[in-house]
């Protein structure tokens, strides 16, 4: 992990939901002292419209964010690696940190079934926040 920013990748298959809720609480919680990107292994055209309703509700809009193809680059340059559900599409490499996060996929789901992925999302990355950042609590 670099000394000064530590990096995160969020990672699922259409990068357009999930992962694009976590990059948004992560850039929010963060608060500028987390690099955070996000991709997906088959990237959809547009961000999920519940996932940006469902962040929008908490304060945090992803509306403007776009689904990016996931790279070799983008994971050799992160610290932390999060998928969700991207399975085997996921290069590794020696000396990377691995999180795979199990989390419904919003797609094709209502704001009501939503809400709950988007709550859990927050919690983990609250906690990630505070791993990464020690020294700096977080509420």
């Amino acid at each position: 992990m670099s000394i000064d920013t530590p990096s995160v990748l969020f990672v699922c298959v259409h990068n357009a939901g999930r992962s694009q809720m976590a990059a948004g609480y992560l850039r929010e919680l963060g608060a500028g002292r987390i690099e955070v990107r996000s991709a997906g292994s088959a990237p959809k055209d547009e961000i999920n419209p519940v996932a940006v309703e469902a962040m929008a509700e908490d304060g945090i809009d992803i509306a403007g964010n776009t689904p990016k193809v996931l790279t070799v680059d983008a994971v050799k340059e992160s610290d932390v690696v999060i998928t969700m559900g991207c399975g085997d599409a996921c290069p590794v490499f020696p000396g990377k940190r691995y999180e795979d996060w199990e989390l419904d996929d919003p797609a094709g789901q209502g704001i009501a079934a939503v809400r709950p992925i988007r709550d859990e999302i927050k919690r983990r990355v609250t906690e990630l926040v505070a791993e990464l950042l020690p020294s700096s609590a977080t509420a």
